[in-house]
Parts: C-alpha cells; structure tokens; sequence
C-alpha cells in the first residue's frame, strides 16, 4: 500500500492543511475563560504526570482545529495516522491495520463514519480501550442496526426492510444507503420509477474493504435500505459509555432550510421538554445494551413527533465532532477531551448540567450546482467545504440531493435567537464566488 510516509506525529503533514492555521486558534494558557480553567482543572489534577500516546486514524482538518483548541497536545503525545478511506480509492484494510500497528498508541480513536471501525479493529488487535468492532459495525450497517433497535426499543423503529425494487413498500418512503455517512445518497421516494435513479455512494465502497472484515460482501455494502416515512422535529443526544453506563453529554435540535429536507443549522441546547429528553435517554441506554457498545462517544439521531413515542433515524457509534464547538463553548470542556479519556481507559468525569445561552452550528449551501471561481479567505473556526476551480457536482463533498455544503461554523448568544442573527450575518458576508 503506497503513501506511508504520510504516517505522521505531532503536526499534520496531509494535503489541504494549508488551510490550518494554528495562529488562528484560541490560544492556551491566560486566553482561556475562567469557565474553562474551572472545567479542566480537576482532570489536570488526576491526570499523570507522564503523557500517553493517542493515535488518530484517518483525521479531518476538523480534528487538527479542535484538538488544538482543547490544548489536548499538553496532556497527550498526538499521532496522525493518513492515508485514510476516500471516494473510489482502493483501499487495502488489513496492510493499512498492519501498519498502524507499528505506531505508538496508548488510546485509538476516529471521528469519521468511514474510520470508526477501523479505530475499533486497530485497538482490538493492541488490547487497547475501545468499542468492540462487532458494536461498531452493528451500528454503521443499517439492517443490523435497525434489526437490534427492534429488539431494544420496537416502538422506536419504523418499518423497514433491504431494498427490493420488485418488491418495494407502496410509496411513498425513504430510501438510505445500507451504509452511509451523513445524508450521501438519502431520499424520499414518491413514485417506485424513481428506484431506477440510484445515487452514488461513494463512501459505501470506500467502506467495503473494512465491512469485508466483519464478513459483509461488497454487494452488501453498497444495497439500500426502504422504510416508511417518519416525520416531527429533529434532534440528536450525544453521550458516551464507560463500564456499560451511558452519560448524556447533550441533546442538539435540527433545523432545516424553509421548505427543503436540507439541514441549515444545528442548535445547542435543545428545546424539547423535561419528559422528552427523558425519553430519549431511556432509549438510548436501551441500544446501548442491546449493543454492547462501550468505551467510546456515540450520537443517535431521532425524530421527536408532537404525539407518540419518538423514532429512530440512526445511531452513530463515533464523537458528534461538528457539533464539538457548541460543547466547548457552552461547556467549557471539548467532547475530544472524552474521546481521549476513554480511548486511554481514563474516566472523563463528565457533569451533566444545562449550559447558559445558546450555541449554533451553521451549514451554508447552494441550492444550484455552479463553478467555484473563489472561496473565502480562512477564518476562525470557519470550515470551507468547497475548493476553486470546479463545479459544486464535481467536488467530493457530503452532500444532500438538492443542495450543496459550502462551509460550516458556528456561533453562540446569550439566547437562541441572538445566535441564529449572528449565524446568518456571517453567511451572507462569506464571499463564494460561483457562477
């Protein structure tokens, strides 16, 4: 397998890390608000003085951003582990587990769908803390997930079952990637001759090498799965499981662009009342047992109906890693700083509290496909998903079938609302240039 000189410690040495500017993070040390010298300050006392090794697969530029943010290089020797899955890239997973091997590591972690289970597999084979790679791909394929969630919590499955054109569900409903990552390859279906317009997933084939390892064939891996439609509000509890214990970190509301299925932002803390957060906590200790998940962060996504019990969109058996500023800067602790803790065996000693204001991640897209003559210059926890030089349809970006992501970031407020004008004021003076 070619490339392992971009097997890497300390610094990123990845293509497109010029965007990184470490100068443009908030610095450690007297720049920290008393909320996060508060926060840290027991986890520095308890943590030992000789620092362990934590190796990263397959990183995003997102990682570099918020490791740094969290100072998590002072307490921590941090390994980069490239190359990692891409779209159409063969990928030899058993030759890229042989090489990690060889690199120190005290704790494995990933926060993308498509290395989760490689993190697992790594760490299996080094006896190091972790989820077991068998919870790990129950979660990520579908079928499997959606067969234990029936077991768990029957009330909170919809009605599904592997694609079949020849005997598909009477439309309308909704067709998913068997496996997938974010929303790639998702859609309503309204008449069954739309079942002959099939999306590419990429990621999916990417994932197929590593799927193989848990006995699932290619063809497998890239099917699709029908269920019925579910609708209500849209929310996400993040929490993480120590010794078999779920500890909720937060619950986030979706919200989506007026009038389209396209996801426009993410808000933190959710508005759901009392009793429904209750419920989705009990729900998610339930998968949580039936999966055997543990040693790690997971986030399940739901629908949350004005009546009757709330649905299961997916379970995702890996940190919420967009949504880690929110964490952060309502919090003061980053959710990296659990991924790490449990990664090493260490107790995060998260405390579950209602935060004070409003923090919101923002995705602004485009609704048209259109060349790229020139993006933004980098800012401050601005991710720009989109690169000059070609059109939206031919970058390889996560995207929805209506829209295309061109950047992500977040802001916060002393309420929701104070929030969302900041979010939507920093859109509108982000400067694509598309045409």
């Amino acid at each position: 397998m070619g490339g392992m000189n971009a097997f890497t410690s300390g610094a990123c040495d990845v293509a497109d890390t010029a965007a990184y500017e470490v100068k443009a993070m908030v610095a450690c040390g007297p720049n920290r608000s008393q909320a996060e010298r508060l926060a840290l300050r027991e986890v520095d006392i308890a943590a030992a003085t000789v620092l362990k090794d934590v190796l990263v697969i397959r990183p995003q530029l997102r990682d570099l951003w918020s490791i740094d943010h969290a100072c998590l290089g002072d307490r921590y020797r941090v390994h980069y582990a490239y190359p990692g899955l891409g779209p159409s890239q063969p990928f030899d997973a058993i030759g890229y587990l042989d090489e990690v091997a060889s690199l120190p590591a005290d704790g494995i972690v990933a926060t993308h769908d498509n290395a989760a289970l490689l993190a697992a597999l790594a760490a299996q084979r080094r006896g190091l803390p972790g989820p077991k790679p068998e919870a790990v791909f129950a979660c990520q394929y579908k079928p499997a997930s959606r067969a234990r969630q029936r077991v768990a919590v029957p009330h909170a499955v919809p009605r599904y079952a592997i694609l079949d054109p020849s005997a598909a569900f009477e439309p309308p409903f909704f067709v998913k990637p068997a496996i997938g990552t974010l929303s790639g390859g998702a859609r309503r279906i309204d008449d069954l001759c739309q079942l002959g317009i099939a999306d590419g997933n990429g990621h999916a084939s990417s994932y197929a090498p590593v799927a193989q390892l848990m006995g699932l064939s290619a063809v497998d891996a890239c099917g699709y799965l029908m269920e019925e439609l579910m609708s209500g509000d849209e929310a996400m509890l993040e929490g993480y499981v120590r010794h078999g214990r779920l500890t909720t970190i937060g619950i986030t509301d979706s919200a989506k662009y007026a009038g389209t299925d396209s996801f426009e932002r993410f808000e933190y803390p959710t508005r759901l009342s009392a009793e429904r957060q209750a419920e989705l906590i009990d729900t998610a200790e339930r998968i949580v047992a039936e999966l055997g998940f543990d040693d790690s962060l997971l986030n399940i996504e739901f629908f949350v109906p004005e009546r009757g019990p709330v649905k299961i969109i997916e379970v995702n058996p890996r940190i919420a890693a967009q949504y880690a500023p929110l964490i952060k800067a309502l919090h003061g602790r980053s959710t990296y700083e659990v991924l790490f803790a449990l990664a090493c065996g260490e107790d995060p000693r998260w405390r579950a509290t209602r935060p004070d204001g409003a923090a919101i991640s923002y995705c602004l897209r485009a609704f048209g496909d259109a060349f790229v003559e020139r993006v933004p210059e980098p800012q401050h926890g601005l991710e720009i998903l989109v690169k000059p030089g070609l059109r939206l349809s031919e970058q390889h970006g996560q995207n929805d079938p209506r829209s295309y992501r061109l950047a992500l970031f977040y802001e916060t407020g002393e309420t929701r609302e104070e929030a969302l004008l900041r979010c939507r004021e920093r859109a509108r003076s982000l400067e694509f240039g598309l045409t």
